[in-house]
């Protein structure tokens, strides 16, 4: 088991941290569905067609994490949100050992 903390900042109030305890192996969107983590609408379930689990990885994770894949890219162009340098799919993020104690952020908006 690992965690990982998704960050989310309401218009109206402080940071709030939502911590998921989850199995390597599974993908980054598939343990915050499975935690109920709000803020990830992952609409195509995974399949790299829709943007909506739009996440930015904190920058003390981003080697760690590695390079979106090309279709990854092209995908992050249809976020909601613009993306910044650190923004991922949650779906494409292969959770791994590495990765205990992954924080990301949450952007305001899915949609």
């Amino acid at each position: 088991m690992i965690t990982v903390h998704f960050v989310s900042t309401p218009a109206t109030g402080p940071q709030q941290v939502q911590t998921v305890q989850t199995q390597t192996g599974r993908s980054l969107m598939d343990a915050a569905s499975s935690g109920d983590v709000q803020g990830i609408a992952a609409d195509c379930g995974g399949l790299l067609t829709c943007a909506t689990c739009h996440v930015m990885v904190d920058a003390a994770w981003i080697d760690k994490v590695g390079a979106p894949s090309t279709d990854e890219q092209a995908m992050l162009d249809f976020t909601a949100v613009a993306r910044t340098p650190h923004s991922r799919l949650s779906c494409q993020i292969a959770l791994t050992p590495a990765l205990d104690g992954l924080r990301v952020e949450l952007p305001a908006s899915q949609y």
